[in-house]
């Protein structure tokens, strides 16, 4: 369309885009005007007193025509001009920035890697392109990848790049250019951008600066056949011995949609083999993997789909993550305000499981209580803590039959905190004692619950309703409802076991509580919230609202080995302890970086009441994949109550371990520890395929252009009538562009045509 445009009007639409319009006749307009019209007014006054045997219509349409005919030739009488301001011959300066990432060794359908423009394009002697850009400016290279640097030629390219990061490197040449006339930038590049700093910052200043961005992009907008594993969500440290279900994104291109293998593999063995149905092309598909780690330490799991016959890209079929697998045992408070089956039947299902201590608080009658599983005569030697921090011991709180009055408003509160503010995890029982039945409307702790409590079944007899549990669809991605390993076989698990009864009607969540068992049952007008969970501050609560879950084991239907009942509690009792943090808590921004990038250390530190620490002592003692070793001590951050930070550059490839100790004074705080991999990162091998889209928002934000590799040749002329840099004023004359000759033909034609038709010629 361009060149057929160019060839109506004489030049590239870039030039009227640039230019402005202006008249070069002698005169004033006003008296070409006034002469037009009258030369118009005498058309039309001659069509209109010679009427013959015309009609009105067509008198009108012959003085139409002969009157257009006429203000095509009075455009060109005067002397129509594009005004440009041109850059002046070698005293501009244009930056050619070329993406020096791995993405660029990719090959193209035709079988060439990306990299040959650049060498065809930039070869000084071999290439008109760069022949015609050095005519009119001084041309200056540069290449990036993470960072960006000076070149002399294109010749120093190596493409090996981990990263790609276009705003920073458009920003770098732009300063580095700052003191010279600029003309403009020429981005080549792929764009495929994995920066995760929003472009818009970059762009900015060159708008600001009027340096125009003409971008280049090369590369299959679609790598095609490929495969690609996008997302796998696995937290990233587990108790020992947990069952995962990971999330693993897939998407193909012209492979097909057709069954392959998932492999999930460590250094040691296959953990996990799977079939995978792809979707159609380019739509991605979840996969979800069921996973136990048993081996206690960091573990680096391999997520891989063997390489496809014809696949272009191998590079992006695998994803590794890192996991550390946790071997302590965390301690969960439950509560029971009455003796009831419940209790037995939980430590019963909780004593095959050495990672998790069920120490339970039983009230046998008024002010009287059993203890069960301490670690000592006086752990709970008064009844349930008064005392934060002796409530803060634990990682996660069970509430049974027990009525919101025990509690004095500080207990109630101090409650509603350790979920907030602590991070534990709250699990309310249904009982008699429970929910809306425990009066617990209105406490602090209602608004942590994910359900809504509604006003309590008045009554002798109460609420009774007995009920079918049955998971919900967000319930089967939850490891807390896989009761079985089989594919498709935890619904009919469930299906299998007996029914239950509830004395709390509850049927609505909060806003954004999640369901995940739900009952059925005659006399229900609605289905029973079964078991449902929310995130609240730091922490999570659940409820289970049944009061008779046992019978999931001791159903007479129930045969000695379904061991659903078990499984049910280890896995829920787990995924209310995970993931509570110590009063240290240690995270690194980023588990994988490049030797000599830059890693950040982040430290949390609270007493033992979980209230920030800002006057900690904050040490981190780094041990590099050789065994050397480095102590250094953390900053304080003064914008947030309690963290700490420590940025470090590891300068060894392998792994690392940072262990981290916090002191207050003669007094220990705690410590926590985290595993950094140093290795050269495979992003650029996902997502490689040419984004158009953010090539072209660059040029159109800054004023340039965008350009594949066939259509580059009019780059250097575009730069030169951009306005950039040192320019002079050019005109280009318009009265004799071809349209206006070839309008004005078919002008005569036309009415040489009508007059025809109308048998008056």
């Amino acid at each position: 369309m361009s060149r057929v445009f160019e060839l109506l009007f004489k030049y590239r639409p870039i030039v009227f885009e640039q230019g402005h319009l202006a008249l070069g006749a002698p005169g004033a307009l006003r008296a070409w005007l006034l002469g037009g019209g009258v030369l118009a007014a005498v058309v039309v006054a001659s069509y209109t007193l010679a009427r013959g045997r015309t009609r009105p219509a067509e008198r009108a349409v012959m003085a139409g025509l002969r009157v257009a005919l006429l203000a095509a030739l009075l455009f060109c009488f005067l002397q129509p001009v594009l005004v440009l301001s041109t850059v002046v011959p070698q005293q501009n300066f244009v930056g050619v920035v070329v993406d020096d990432s791995r993405s660029m060794r990719l090959t193209d359908a035709d079988g060439r890697p990306r990299s040959d423009f650049v060498r065809e394009a930039f070869t000084p002697g071999q290439s008109k392109l760069l022949h015609d850009l050095a005519a009119r400016f001084t041309v200056r290279f540069f290449r990036f990848s993470a960072g960006s640097s000076r070149i002399d030629s294109p010749g120093a390219l190596t493409y090996d790049g981990t990263h790609t990061y276009i705003g920073a490197a458009l920003d770098a040449t732009r300063q580095e250019l700052a003191g010279v006339p600029l003309s403009g930038l020429v981005l080549v590049s792929d764009g495929a951008d994995n920066s995760s700093t929003p472009l818009t910052g970059s762009l900015v200043p060159l708008q600001a600066a009027g340096v125009p961005v003409f971008t280049v992009g090369v590369g299959d907008e679609s790598i095609s056949p490929d495969i690609e594993m996008g997302r796998v969500d696995v937290p990233r440290s587990v108790l020992r011995g947990s069952d995962l279900l990971v999330d693993v994104v897939v998407t193909q291109t012209g492979v097909g949609r057709r069954s392959v293998p998932l492999i999930v593999e460590n250094d040691q063995r296959i953990l996990a083999r799977q079939q995978v149905e792809l979707g159609p092309d380019g739509e991605p598909v979840v996969t979800r993997v069921r996973l136990r780690l048993d081996s206690v330490g960091p573990t680096r799991l391999r997520f891989r789909i063997p390489v496809q016959e014809g696949e272009r890209v191998a590079q992006n079929n695998q994803r590794e993550v890192d996991v550390e697998v946790l071997g302590e045992r965390a301690k969960v408070l439950y509560f029971e305000g009455e003796p009831r089956y419940e209790v037995k039947f939980i430590r019963q299902a909780e004593a095959g499981d050495p990672n998790i201590q069920v120490v339970v608080l039983l009230r046998t009658a008024p002010r009287k209580f059993l203890r069960l599983d301490v670690d000592s005569a006086n752990e709970l030697v008064d009844g349930f803590p008064r005392t934060r921090e002796e409530l803060y011991r634990y990682r996660a709180l069970v509430l049974g039959s027990i009525e919101a009055s025990y509690f004095s408003h500080d207990q109630l509160q101090m409650i509603a905190d350790f979920v907030s503010q602590r991070g534990g995890g709250l699990l309310m029982l249904g009982g008699r004692r429970s929910f809306a039945e425990g009066g617990w409307a209105g406490t602090p702790v209602e608004e942590v619950l994910p359900v809504i409590l509604g006003a309590p079944v008045q009554g002798r007899d109460g609420f009774l309703a007995e009920i079918k549990v049955a998971p919900t669809p967000a319930g089967l991605a939850n490891p807390v409802v896989q009761l079985s390993a089989a594919p498709g076989g935890v619904a009919a698990r469930w299906d299998s076991l007996p029914t239950v009864t509830t004395v709390n009607p509850i049927s609505e969540l909060r806003p954004g509580a999640t369901a995940l068992l739900v009952g059925t049952g005659q006399g229900l007008t609605a289905d029973q919230v079964v078991l449902a969970h929310q995130r609240y501050g730091r922490g999570k609560a659940l409820a289970l609202t049944v009061q008779d879950d046992y019978l999931w084991r001791m159903g007479a239907q129930v045969p000695l080995s379904n061991h659903s009942h078990q499984i049910f509690w280890q896995q829920l009792m787990r995924w209310l302890a995970e993931g509570v943090p110590d009063e240290v808590s240690a995270t690194l921004a980023q588990d994988r970086v490049e030797r000599g990038g830059d890693a950040h250390l982040s430290v949390e530190v609270s007493d033992s009441s979980f209230i920030a620490v800002n006057d900690a002592r904050v040490s981190a003692h780094i041990t590099s994949p050789s065994g050397a070793v480095t102590d250094t001590t953390l900053a304080w951050v003064p914008q947030r109550d309690g963290e700490y930070a420590l940025d470090f550059k590891p300068a060894e490839s392998g792994d690392y371990r940072v262990d981290v100790a916090a002191t207050r004074g003669a007094h220990t705080l705690g410590g926590d520890q985290v595993f950094l991999r140093v290795a050269p990162s495979d992003q650029e091998y996902f997502g490689a395929g040419r984004r158009t889209q953010l090539l072209e928002r660059i040029a159109k934000e800054t004023g340039g252009r965008f350009y594949t590799p066939q259509t580059v040749g009019t780059l250097p002329e575009d730069i030169a009538v951009s306005g950039a840099g040192v320019t002079l004023t050019e005109q280009r004359d318009l009265w004799d562009m071809p349209a206006l000759f070839l309008l004005m033909v078919l002008l005569m034609g036309a009415e040489w045509w009508y007059r025809r038709s109308r048998g008056l010629a």
